[in-house]
């Protein structure tokens, strides 16, 4: 059993030794505080233990007499050193900031967050864009399964949905279209409408927003998830990557699916809108089928087929991302899952706006 805390007056110096523990200070604490001489140094090499009760007590002491501690090494220094670092005052009330003030810093810190996020961002694109090269040259290190497992969960499992989903904008489009278009007597001009606005631009781009929603959201909790329970951190250990076990799958399987998917909301679409057509204008289905043919060029087919695997992508590398960030606790998931879709539908609706200056540029109009 280690001696009770004790200290000695060597000159000004004072020396102290034994146990630096709770229970074994006894009256050191009172005989501390009736020392009245001067004290040039305090000095801890003799102790044998110290918890953090005594290294406050030291420390607290050394502070009042203005002077400096010695003779710790090794885990005793390690812990004088938090106790020290942990003596700050404590603001008890918050410093008043004036709305202006506030509301400017929190535009500040959205920038600079924005800013990080997209640099993040662009690394860990810069990262698959790597592992996808590794495995290229290493055709073994493909995962075939788990690219097929995620064409089910992004592609087979959406059809409903995003057909649904189409179908309903296809006669949207139609119905409103007629109504404006009436005023003209140019009804006919409603099969134009639903035939090139849906393969050129709603098609695939609500597909998008669907499949953000769907799949990109699962990308960020599924990752996110394995995160928190360090699931990543074994395969590491383990020696495979997360980037081509977890990341490469699901990028591979949206940029594949969209433009299968785009292109399958696109048909749906015109067969709404042409239902719609032959019931309301009494356009018949072989009639609508004929001048879709006539007044939709082959060059709004290709600028959906083109957008469609660069907004899977978009998708797949913000939702994993976003679930590769999370850390801390379970309310990380939520926010990261929502920060994902956000991310995605917002960078969808940019590079659309882009595509859409671009092909106007090149005479694909």
């Amino acid at each position: 059993m280690s001696a009770a805390a004790d200290f000695t007056d060597d000159g000004g110096v004072l020396r102290f030794s034994g146990d630096l523990s709770l229970a074994q200070l006894g009256n050191l604490p009172d005989r501390l505080n009736g020392h009245d001489g001067a004290v040039r140094a305090i000095d801890l090499s003799r102790v044998d233990r110290m918890d953090t009760i005594g290294a406050w007590l030291i420390h607290r002491f050394a502070r009042e007499k203005n002077t400096q501690v010695e003779g710790l090494t090794g885990n005793s220094r390690a812990l004088f050193e938090h106790v020290e670092a942990a003596d700050q005052p404590v603001q008890m009330r918050p410093t008043r900031v004036t709305p202006f003030r506030r509301v400017m810093g929190e535009i500040g810190d959205a920038v600079v967050l924005a800013g990080q996020t997209a640099l993040g961002l662009l690394a860990f694109m810069g990262a698959t864009v790597i592992s996808f090269w590794t495995v290229m040259r290493h055709p073994s290190r493909f995962r075939f399964n788990a690219v097929v497992q995620r064409f089910e969960v992004v592609g087979v499992s959406a059809l409903g949905i995003i057909g649904l989903m189409s179908f309903l904008i296809g006669i949207v489009i139609a119905q409103q279209g007629a109504v404006q278009l009436r005023q003209f007597g140019a009804e006919a001009f409603t099969i134009n409408l639903v035939g090139r606005i849906t393969l050129r631009e709603l098609g695939v781009l609500m597909t998008a927003i669907m499949v953000a929603g769907r799949s990109g959201s699962a990308f960020a909790a599924q990752l996110g998830t394995m995160k928190l329970t360090e699931e990543i951190d074994a395969l590491r250990v383990i020696g495979v990557s997360p980037m081509e076990a977890l990341v490469l799958p699901r990028t591979i399987a949206s940029i594949i699916l969209m433009p299968l998917l785009g292109f399958y909301a696109s048909v749906i679409s015109i067969i709404g809108g042409g239902l719609l057509c032959w019931l309301s204008l009494d356009i018949p289905p072989a009639a609508y089928i004929s001048r879709i043919r006539e007044v939709v060029p082959i060059t709004d087919l290709f600028v959906g087929l083109i957008k469609a695997p660069v907004f899977g992508a978009i998708i797949a590398v913000a939702g994993c991302f976003q679930g590769m960030q999370v850390k801390g606790d379970a309310e990380q998931v939520g926010l990261r899952t929502t920060s994902a879709v956000v991310q995605a539908i917002f960078m969808v609706i940019v590079l659309d706006a882009f595509f859409a200056v671009f092909f106007e540029q090149i005479g694909w109009l």
